[in-house]
Order: C-alpha cells, then structure tokens, then sequence
C-alpha cells in the first residue's frame, strides 16, 4: 500500500537568465534523447517475449523519467519569472553573492537563485531555504541567526554583491 504524502510546499517562481536558458537546453536535450530510447525500446519489444527481456525493462524505465522530466519542465517553465535586473543598494535580495562569516570564523559564498538552479557544486541556494529567508533584505556587517536540528549558528554578512 502507498504512503499519502502531503503536497510540496510550491517553490518560488524566481530565475535568473543563465538558470532559464539551461531548462530550456535540458528539455531541448531531453526531447532528442527520448528519440534515441524510442527507437532502442521498439528494438528490445521486437526481441520476443517481454516479461524476461531486461532491455525493453530497463528502457521502459527509463523513457519513463524522460517523460516525467519532460512534463514538469513544460508545465514550469511558462510559470518561472525571469529576474533580469539587480536591484540597487547594498542590501540581499535574488541573484545577490553574499560573502558570510561563520560563527567558527570561515568563510562562506552563496548565491541566492531560484529552486530550479540550486547546486552545491556551485554554491547556489534555493530563495526557499532557510539561511536565505534569514538574509533577505540584509545588508554588510549584519549578523543573522538560523536556528538548525543540530543547533543554533550565527552568521555575519561580510559583503553583498551581484554579477
């Protein structure tokens, strides 16, 4: 039996120019992919029996997560708000690069872009996160405190910029 699950909180509308360009190549890419595992599914059903033939499985599979992909990128992109402009003054809204100062004295980068192009590998955080909703509309030398499971941790912004 499923578990019920409640409904995800909706994530912000939010995007920079560089994060919608790269869904809109990621559906572009994704549409020239599922051709690909089209053709290779209709080669496994043509092998005979299908219950036992583990390439029409696995390509069932994974066709099926290219037309999942597929469908959330079409229904989201019409949705997203491209923010081109950055908004003047020293302050932390969407697209800033803030520096932070840890309570143990490292040094952090964020920058605060939209659910749909969050990556640690880069250093980008959700607008939806907590440490970002702590730092909007904060500006150099303010101290904020986010409150974690693991405990409480201060951070100091250093400096507020934007590309």
């Amino acid at each position: 039996m499923p578990r019920w699950r409640p409904p995800q909180e909706r994530s912000s509308p939010y995007i920079t120019p560089a994060g919608q360009g790269a869904l809109q190549a990621e559906l572009k890419d994704l549409w020239s992919r599922r051709t690909g595992v089209v053709q290779a599914l209709a080669a496994a059903a043509a092998e005979g029996d299908r219950s036992e033939n583990a390439e029409y499985i696995y390509r069932k599979k994974e066709l099926a997560g290219i037309d999942r992909r597929i469908r959330y990128l079409q229904k989201r992109l019409p949705d997203l708000k491209v923010v081109r402009e950055a908004p003047s003054g020293g302050r932390i809204f969407f697209g800033a690069w803030v520096t932070l100062e840890c309570d143990d004295g490292s040094e952090v980068e964020y920058r605060i872009v939209g659910a749909d192009e969050t990556g640690m590998d880069r250093r980008y955080i959700s607008i939806d996160s907590p440490l970002a909703r702590a730092l909007l509309k904060k500006g150099a030398d303010d101290e904020v405190e986010l409150a974690l499971a693991a405990g409480t941790r201060r951070y100091t912004v250093l400096e507020v910029r934007y590309a």
